[in-house]
């Protein structure tokens, strides 16, 4: 058996050494950091609003960004609370829904100033339909039933009120999305429905519905709603990476107005899980959560 030359053995050794790094270095290149949200509107509409903040999250991480869409709100939350994406966007309810889920191991980082007072909106093309109390006896349409501003806080104010859909009204539907509550009402297949402000307004803004026919009959008090969540084994130093990077978000810069204008945001904030705890408590009074 012969025995390689010390020359021999250090050249072997670099070798096994470059390898080593080229794998890690490929390894760290694949790494891909994912983000999802809850599909509150189209899949064309979400993956509008993505691309620029995948675009700009890509140069503030050094990593590539990856939206990935979800077929419905219980799959982004399980979605984060198993750990197959790393940041999701989610309503206040589908928050509170994934602490629940993942036994309190989620973490809100921002969400947009807006989010702090956000608002519902009813809306209805029947003349007849001018107040709360008009929607007993009627059809009415919600988002999804995990959808905060589409459902959970409409119902609330509706119970708080002393309408009770599920007795009061004649069929309540679920739309899936904000954008699908307002065709729903413009097109007459239901009698009202309650929606979004931002998503509203938005329609609005682009006059993708006659105002002249659908009004909105009832605007809610405010309450927190969305926001950007990771799971809680995120490394701190991460978290506070992403933090900086939608905080630092500008409007006076090309880049960052793009980015605000489609997530229809003024500037992002800072929140806590705690904030929520208003969420969750009407969730509990209305039923939703045990």
């Amino acid at each position: 058996m012969t025995c390689s030359s010390p020359s021999t053995r250090i050249f072997i050794k670099a070798v096994l050494a470059s390898a080593v790094l080229a794998l890690g270095s490929r390894a760290q290149a694949q790494a891909v950091f994912k983000i999802t949200a809850i599909p509150d509107e189209s899949p064309t509409e979400l993956a509008r609003k993505a691309a620029p903040l995948v675009k700009y999250l890509e140069q503030k991480l050094g990593t590539k960004v990856e939206f990935t869409p979800v077929s419905d709100y219980a799959a982004a939350v399980e979605a984060l609370a198993n750990k197959q994406v790393d940041m999701a966007w989610y309503g206040g309810f589908t928050f509170v829904q994934a602490s629940i889920r993942s036994g309190g191991k989620v973490v809100p980082l921002v969400q947009r100033e807006e989010d702090e007072k956000f608002r519902s909106v009813f809306i209805s093309g029947d003349p007849a339909i001018q107040s709360l109390a008009d929607l007993k006896g009627k059809t009415v349409s919600f988002g999804s039933q995990s959808s905060t501003s589409g459902h959970l806080m409409p119902r609330s104010y509706l119970l708080q009120a002393q309408i009770d859909p599920d007795k009061d009204f004649r069929r309540v539907a679920y739309s899936g999305a904000h954008d699908a509550t307002i065709a729903a009402v413009a097109s007459g297949k239901v009698d009202a429905g309650a929606l979004n402000i931002s998503v509203w307004e938005k329609f609005v803004a682009d006059k993708k519905v006659d105002t002249s026919k659908v009004k909105v009959i009832f605007t809610t008090p405010a309450y927190f709603d969305y926001n950007w969540t990771v799971h809680s084994d995120m490394p701190v130093a991460q978290r506070e990476k992403l933090t900086k990077a939608f905080l630092d978000l500008n409007r006076n810069t090309p880049e960052g107005k793009e980015v605000l204008d489609l997530q229809r945001a003024t500037r992002f904030i800072p929140t806590q899980a705690s904030n929520y705890k208003g969420i969750e408590t009407a969730a509990r009074n209305a039923g939703l959560i045990k």
